[in-house]
């Protein structure tokens, strides 16, 4: 029986490609009114995962419903109720933003008027009102995800699947999309995303799932899982950035788990179950001949935290063939 109080829930989900299981398994549930973050590096799953909430794939294993219903079996209610914004917009690049958002409209079945009134309003709370009439292939990157998103809402869905959407933003315009996002949760709104940036989980997602090899290997709060990984996290910067690999691979040796490591700054990242495990690691590295200028202890970031979990960084892309689109999924596949 389906908990009322979860926008998602997902038992057991599986999905192959040929002898490839992209997900094994996957377990999630998502309260409604939250924002739910998904990580994983390249090829983990994560995207396909989304794409079969979303009814844009059929599980091959396990059940999933959206608000009560099953993505299987009652996929025509479940794109009713959901938006999903893809990682590139859907949407012509030689018409206007205007144009763009009235075909939509159309499409959800809107009339000629209200399909004018709806686009005009989606314009003025995105900030692209004094871009309505230009073309959309003279828009920016970031004016092109605003309009995506704008176009994902017109059905006012309760539930919103935002795949990788600051990708390749300023942090100026990713700001602005963090507080639409904010927006649309103090709104009502149920929001699950998928995001490479890891500070971008850490800012906006209530519970945050990491999901690698098709699995969900942890889920919880963001301090939840920087807790589990330790509670404390160690900062070193190198006298020269040349010692920048020697120092990851003696902190690796040492004490069992990688670090992450910026070369430009000349700093490492590491958590550390205590200050015993510093000591050692710093005799190690004065054996080795590698100075260091400076150390600190901190808690550990949701960086290092996927770090020793996956053993890898989030990388910018996922496994499925191509994006997903940005308008509601009631029209991308037949019932």
């Amino acid at each position: 029986m389906s908990n009322p109080d979860l926008a998602v829930e997902a038992h057991g989900l599986v999905k192959t490609f040929g002898t490839h299981r992209a997900v094994d398994g996957v377990d999630l549930a998502v309260r409604t009114g939250s924002v739910y973050g998904v990580l994983g590096p390249n090829g983990a799953g994560k995207t396909t995962t989304i794409r079969m909430l979303a009814t844009l794939l059929r599980p091959d294993g396990g059940s999933a419903t959206i608000f009560g219903h099953d993505v299987r079996r009652e996929a025509s209610v479940v794109r009713r109720l959901i938006g999903v914004t893809g990682q590139y917009a859907s949407v012509d690049e030689n018409l206007s933003a205007t144009e763009n958002l009235v075909i939509f409209s159309r499409l959800h079945g809107l009339g000629r008027a209200e399909s004018r009134a709806k686009s005009t309003e989606l314009l003025e709370a995105f900030g692209l009102t004094e871009a309505a009439d230009r073309a959309l292939k003279n828009f920016s990157g970031g004016m092109r995800r605003r309009l995506d998103l704008a176009a994902s809402l017109i059905g006012h869905p309760p539930l919103i699947f935002l795949d990788e959407p600051t990708t390749g933003l300023d942090p100026r315009t990713r700001a602005q999309m963090w507080e639409t996002i904010r927006s649309l949760v103090a709104g009502g709104s149920t929001v699950v995303l998928t995001t490479q940036y890891l500070d971008e989980a850490d800012q906006l997602a209530d519970r945050i799932a990491v999901i690698d090899r098709g699995r969900v290997v942890a889920e919880g709060t963001s301090d939840d899982l920087k807790d589990a990984v330790g509670e404390q996290s160690l900062n070193l910067t190198l006298a020269a950035a040349s010692d920048a690999g020697r120092a990851a691979a003696v902190v690796e040796e040492t004490l069992r788990t990688p670090a992450v490591l910026s070369p430009e700054s000349r700093r490492l990242t590491v958590p550390v179950p205590g200050p015993d495990a510093v000591t050692d690691l710093l005799v190690r590295l004065r054996a080795e001949r590698i100075e260091v200028a400076s150390l600190s202890m901190d808690k550990p970031s949701l960086d290092e935290v996927f770090l020793t979990l996956t053993g890898k960084p989030v990388e910018d892309e996922d496994e499925t063939a191509g994006p997903t689109t940005a308008t509601t999924a009631r029209e991308a596949v037949p019932a």
